[in-house]
């Protein structure tokens, strides 16, 4: 593996080869497939199916660590050489499918631990340089995410108890990250179309209210560490909660009633609003809030996630977001499976089995959505221009 780690293969001789590939082509599709695969393979696990996603822990890393960092990867390693592409790819069918045969099989583990690890050599370096603080911070959080899939690898194998505290604080720290993430498509988006439309700018990134998420948000994960001090995070927690939702009426949503793919991902950031603050009540209350991190991990997460894939895979087909008619249905897709998930355990298993399969098929209408727009995308390539 010295080759991946030397320098990039697309460079030889100061020309520039042409064989590299965008990680997104690969990355959304396979996410996509396996979100839709693995929450119902987890429900069947309860029944007497695969024992490696039987537990909770189990599950929500394998949503956590597999489809999420699949997610990130194919948003942010952009082009590569196809061979380093094909590599980490591989890893990670090598750790998903290792993971669901043989959870403790040392092929499985190290697979899925190279790939975490090449993914934040890949990515943390691209940060550092940036000008703004702010932008600077995507190589350390990207780094700990990174870092977190790791240990709860070895959690897994060596220290099962650790394994849900970890995973708590990984969908803590994702939450920042589609917090910042999520405020930087959003905002340029919404901008774009109220100049095209308006010719009036609207609110853009608000870069003080995303300093205060960001310290706020860091704040939050590093108290919930120590669960004598939930309640402080819980607080803190809730000013995070309330900001993200300041942000977003400051985005006007009222006035994109034309565009519904952009209220599609503000019903996303909603749910991170709605998500902080529901699990702010219970840190303040000193409980664990396993179960309502599903409205980070299935509302926001789901809504957010699938919006911006398919929104840069229409955008690459050099087509229209606006006229994707299915970004809507999806984001009431995922939204129902967010409801009905919240419920339980007051709705019993009718509600979990309803969670289940409408996230699963609305995660089936995303990988179907992006392979018709890669497929747009490679049709308007090849096909020869027109002299004027």
């Amino acid at each position: 593996m010295l080759w991946f780690l030397a320098s990039d293969p697309g460079q030889v001789g100061g020309t520039r080869r042409t064989d590299r590939r965008p990680a997104w082509a690969l990355f959304f599709p396979l996410a996509a497939l396996h979100a839709a695969l693995a929450v119902p393979l987890s429900l069947a696990a309860m029944f007497g199916g695969l024992p490696a996603l039987a537990t909770p822990a189990a599950h929500g890393r394998e949503l956590l660590f597999g489809f999420a960092l699949a997610v990130i990867a194919g948003y942010l390693l952009g082009p590569l050489p196809q061979r380093r592409l094909v590599v980490l790819a591989g890893l990670w069918l090598v750790g998903r499918t290792g993971i669901l045969v043989a959870p403790l099989a040392w092929p499985a583990l190290l697979a899925d631990a190279a790939f975490a690890l090449l993914l934040a050599w890949q990515l943390v370096p691209r940060f550092l340089a940036a000008k703004k603080w702010r932008n600077r911070l995507l190589s350390p959080l990207l780094g700990l995410l990174c870092l977190l899939a790791v240990a709860s690898l070895a959690a897994r194998l060596a220290f099962p108890g650790l394994l849900s505290p970890l995973l708590h604080q990984g969908v803590l720290w994702l939450l920042l990250l589609m917090a910042f993430m999520g405020g930087r498509v959003i905002a340029p988006a919404v901008n774009g179309h109220l100049m095209a439309r308006d010719r009036v700018a609207g609110a853009g990134v608000q870069p003080r209210l995303e300093a205060a998420l960001i310290g706020l948000l860091g704040a939050a994960g590093l108290l919930a560490i120590w669960p004598p001090i939930w309640p402080l995070a819980g607080a803190v927690l809730t000013l995070a909660g309330a900001l993200v939702l300041v942000r977003l009426w400051r985005w006007t949503p009222w006035a994109l009633r034309d565009r519904p793919d952009l209220l599609a991902l503000l019903l996303g950031y909603t749910w991170l609003g709605v998500g902080a603050l529901l699990i702010a009540g219970d840190l303040l209350a000193g409980i664990s809030p396993t179960g309502r991190l599903h409205a980070i991990t299935v509302g926001a997460l789901g809504t957010l996630a699938s919006g911006i894939m398919l929104r840069q895979a229409i955008l690459r087909a050099k087509g229209r977001p606006g006229e994707e008619r299915w970004l809507p249905p999806l984001a009431g897709l995922f939204t129902l499976a967010a409801g009905l998930r919240l419920a339980l355990p007051l709705a019993g298993l009718p509600a979990l089995w309803g969670a289940a399969g409408t996230w699963s098929l609305a995660w089936l209408l995303v990988a179907w959505r992006l392979l018709h727009w890669r497929r747009r995308g490679a049709t308007a390539a090849t096909m020869p221009s027109t002299a004027i």
